[in-house]
């Protein structure tokens, strides 16, 4: 009986600190653009330049 003591209010604190990132992160904008990641992986990267290879290390 002692531990539910412990873990109720630690479970109810750990969701109320979900709920807060989670409200923080609409009203910050997070959610805003969900297509735009996707169509940016398939876009192509810019052809290296002379002289650097396609990881840009130059070798």
């Amino acid at each position: 009986m002692a531990a539910l003591a412990w873990l109720i209010p630690a479970a109810l604190v750990l969701g109320l600190l979900g709920l807060g990132a989670f409200l923080w992160a609409l009203r910050t904008g997070q959610f805003e653009d969900l297509d735009g990641a996707a169509y940016r992986i398939l876009d192509d990267d810019e052809p290296p330049q002379d002289g650097e290879d396609r990881d840009g290390s130059g070798r």
